[in-house]
């Protein structure tokens, strides 16, 4: 398969993206500059962590105009996968393709860490190799991390089985103390209602080989990867 890396300018992690889709998991990739109008030829599209425009305004306030981003809606219509890995979360909320918002942590600092995953959802296109309950180790790097959404959304959310990923301590417990940012419901990560756009603001990507210490990224990207096989 093929994975399409959309490159904001403020984009960092961009190039990590690429590393896991081309050397680790040994799938064609391609950047795709924000100023595309058309995407063709690919089967994932992944939105990146980064500073998109600095994050001037609000995180992915900016970036949500982008002509990249109108193609993106189109793809996703089209059932295209989509995933937006932290500022690319903070992006497909901002561009109305996933409900809710995102809010200064708790803290008012920057976190930079390893955090705890439970996994709520192991029938999605992002999750298929995983299961329901296990615990996943990925790390975090953001300031505007605290989702939030109203308590109508988040019925919708869990009625629909549509989060995918909360904060938990290593025994899967989501509580207070496992939250890193105040989000709502220990809330890591979302789909829509199709099930083919994904927005988490975790870092699969930087946990994907044996020289980092953890690989428990690696299975959300070969969950795609494997979907697209089936």
């Amino acid at each position: 398969m093929k994975f399409g890396i959309v490159v904001f300018p403020g984009s960092n992690c961009d190039h990590d993206c690429y590393h896991a889709a081309q050397h680790v998991l040994e799938q064609d990739a391609e950047f795709i500059w924000h100023k595309e109008k058309q995407i063709s030829g690919v089967d994932c599209i992944i939105l990146p962590g980064g500073f998109s425009y600095g994050d001037y305004l609000r995180t992915g306030a900016i970036a949500k105009f982008s002509p990249v981003m109108s193609a993106v809606r189109d793809f996703a219509a089209q059932g295209g996968l989509v995933i937006g890995i932290c500022n690319g979360f903070q992006i497909l909320l901002e561009s109305g393709l996933l409900p809710g918002a995102m809010k200064r942590n708790d803290s008012l600092k920057f976190i930079c860490k390893d955090t705890y995953l439970k996994v709520e959802n192991s029938s999605s296109p992002f999750t298929n190799l995983l299961e329901e309950g296990e615990v996943l180790r990925i790390p975090i790097a953001h300031a505007d991390g605290n989702y939030y959404a109203d308590d109508e959304t988040l019925k919708q959310l869990n009625r629909n089985r549509r989060i995918v990923f909360r904060y938990s301590d290593s025994n899967g417990h989501a509580d207070d103390a496992s939250n890193p940012n105040g989000s709502r419901e220990n809330i890591a990560g979302i789909i829509n209602e199709k099930g083919n756009v994904l927005g988490m603001m975790p870092h699969p990507e930087r946990c994907i080989e044996d020289l980092l210490g953890n690989t428990d990224g690696r299975r959300i990207l070969n969950s795609i990867v494997d979907h697209f096989g089936q």
